[in-house]
């Protein structure tokens, strides 16, 4: 028996699209249009919510800084898996500390996998107006302690690849200057 050598599609760049920002912010809502928009287009996409994947992977990890950190890995490391192989990882998660995105961002550069992070710059007043999921209410009730941007440190991206001011711009506007930017580094 032969072996015959099989033609091979070119595959697809992948690339990690990191959109951090407060809770409340706008960044599922985003990544959810941007996703959408470029499966339209035939691209393989993932939504890695955070939500989902502190439900999921990372179950019983806490709010601690230790804690986040290991989530912020945890997901760094199945985005880079998947856009080192072909798919556009969309990943909407508020990963509050610089350093524990810059461990991910290295991931990704050791790997040649390109990386693209998002500023989804909200003001903390208008989180609290939009209050997706009741934390700021909570919070100002006194049931919730650990509130990212309020009574817990985020430390905002230093240099972004962008920056979406949610307030000023509609959830279609700021996804479509995402896409602005991945056609800009030749992703899309």
């Amino acid at each position: 028996m032969t072996n015959t050598p099989r033609a091979t599609a070119p595959r697809a760049q992948g690339a990690t699209v990191w959109l951090t920002g407060l809770p409340s912010a706008g960044k599922t809502t985003i990544a959810r249009l941007l996703g959408d928009r470029l499966k339209a287009e035939g691209r393989r996409v993932e939504v890695l919510d955070g939500d989902e994947i502190r439900r999921f992977l990372s179950a019983g990890l806490g709010f601690s800084r230790a804690d986040r950190h290991t989530n912020v890995q945890r997901i760094g490391l199945v985005s880079e898996v998947l856009a080192r192989n072909g798919v556009l990882s969309l990943v909407p998660v508020i990963a509050p500390y610089a350093d524990s995105r810059e461990a991910v961002r290295l991931r990704h550069e050791k790997s040649g996998t390109p990386y693209v992070e998002v500023h989804v710059a909200t003001p903390v007043e208008v989180c609290g107006e939009r209050d997706v999921k009741g934390l700021y209410a909570r919070q100002a009730a006194g049931e919730l302690t650990g509130l990212t941007g309020v009574d817990d440190p985020y430390e905002a991206p230093v240099d972004p690849a962008l920056v979406l001011p949610t307030q000023e711009q509609t959830p279609k506007e700021s996804a479509d200057a995402v896409y602005a930017v991945l056609a800009g580094r030749g992703l899309v």
